[in-house]
């Protein structure tokens, strides 16, 4: 990894412009463009063209775009209840048994985190707190199979209310879902299953088509044609983020094991190449011992050359000299995931930020959010830690407020309400707030 010593070469080393690198522009994503269109198409306008015809002509695009992108010849899109249950029952005992103790877990912090009407008649004022409708869960396929995002995506929708669940999800390998995500489908409480991957599966999300049906947000991560569909549609849906590459920072002080701290490093840097491992340190004899680790710890793993790219190109270590210095650039980098890696993690927490989760100490490594902890491991990348929050049953909530005055509160607001309205040139504002009163109107 990069040692850079200082708060400026540290803020320069984590401008996230310096960390550049976005798949968008490689020539594998351009080479596989041109082979599906037959033509030279940047990503954003192929992601167009998908959601266009998919808009236009529905169940027909959807399944011509899974021909030519998934190779996939769908003569149905949806799986039925009997299908999806016999792809679950394939999973090992081992993995069902700990999707489930996961899905508990889950399931008991969005319940206690879930917000509820109130009223306060007194004062003639409250908040209905309703449920969506419907919310779409988009899953990737590919090589790898995500059941703990299917967890951490739908149990907080179903916690919160929402009526309906869909999950698309391309076929894994041109062989259909992983029996593991259709397992934490059923887990979970997933409505209705559809074998949609990529740009198309969004659109159809968004616009609905004779199959699909129209969603009010659409949750998951993907690759950047999903991102980008996801973008183009908002509006016409809500969406829960533009996830990015996956990141994590560690603060570490003279304290911090070298052997933790380059497993959690290493639990990132295994994702994929765009994969962000930082490190802030307040002791310089702490660095080369976990330099040794990360090397030591990348022998023999199966992913070891996406883990040593992603340390090699996108790792980064500052050195600075104090724990303030260390979590103000913590709080300019803004990462999806802060590790508190010091002596009193619990002393810091409160002059922590932005982060999108905070995890404390030895014994809350990243993973462990990842999978089981209890929040939702869908949290925002890309420094959008400044203004977003992870996902939650919030995000599945719509907060109504309820204005409901007595006469008595009513005539005492009146005059102010009027007074106001006034002020800022609207007289019928004003003379409907008066009416109201005695001689009002």
């Amino acid at each position: 990894m990069k040692v850079v010593r200082g708060v400026d070469e540290g803020r320069k080393a984590l401008a996230r412009g310096s960390l550049s690198g976005h798949q968008a522009g490689s020539p594998e994503i351009l080479e596989g463009i041109r082979r599906i269109f037959g033509e030279d198409l940047t990503p954003e306008e192929a992601v167009r063209r998908i959601i266009s015809a998919v808009e236009r002509r529905g169940d027909d695009a959807v399944k011509e775009y899974s021909r030519r992108i998934d190779r996939a010849e769908l003569t149905t899109l949806e799986m039925s209840r009997e299908e999806i249950l016999r792809v679950a029952a394939e999973v090992p005992e081992e993995t069902r048994a700990a999707l489930e103790r996961a899905s508990r877990r889950v399931r008991e912090f969005q319940t206690a985190s879930l917000p509820r009407t109130w009223i306060d008649m007194e004062r003639g004022f409250g908040e209905l707190v309703t449920p969506l409708e419907r919310v779409g869960v988009y899953i990737p396929g590919g090589s790898a199979s995500y059941p703990s995002t299917v967890l951490m995506t739908v149990i907080p929708a179903k916690v919160a209310g929402v009526k309906e669940v869909v999950l698309a999800t391309p076929p894994s390998r041109g062989q259909g879902p992983h029996p593991a995500v259709m397992a934490a489908a059923v887990l979970s409480g997933v409505d209705r299953v559809f074998q949609v991957g990529g740009a198309q599966a969004i659109a159809a999300m968004a616009y609905g088509t004779e199959s699909i049906p129209k969603v009010d947000m659409i949750c998951g991560p993907g690759n950047i044609f999903v991102t980008l569909a996801k973008k183009m549609v908002y509006g016409e849906v809500n969406i829960d983020g533009l996830e990015g590459p996956t990141e994590t920072l560690i603060i570490a002080d003279e304290s911090a094991n070298p052997a933790l701290c380059a497993a959690d490093l290493l639990a990132q840097a295994e994702h994929d190449l765009l994969a962000t491992p930082l490190l802030i340190s307040t002791s310089e004899s702490l660095v080369p011992s976990i330099q040794r680790e990360l090397q030591r710890q990348m022998d023999g793993l199966a992913r070891g050359d996406t883990a040593r790219t992603s340390v090699e190109r996108r790792g980064v270590i500052v050195v600075l000299e104090t724990l303030e210095e260390a979590l103000d650039l913590a709080g300019y980098y803004a990462p999806e995931h802060l590790s508190l890696m010091i002596k009193e993690p619990w002393a810091s927490v409160g002059k922590v930020r932005n982060a999108g989760g905070i995890f404390l100490g030895d014994y809350s490594p990243e993973v462990m959010g990842d999978y089981v902890a209890g929040p939702s491991h869908v949290m925002p990348t890309g420094g959008t830690a400044r203004f977003n929050s992870y996902l939650g049953v919030s995000q599945f909530l719509r907060r109504t407020p309820v204005v409901a005055l007595d006469p008595q509160t009513a005539l005492r607001l009146a005059r102010t309400a009027a007074t106001i309205a006034r002020a800022e040139g609207f007289e019928a504002h004003a003379r409907a707030g008066e009416a109201p009163s005695p001689g009002g109107m």
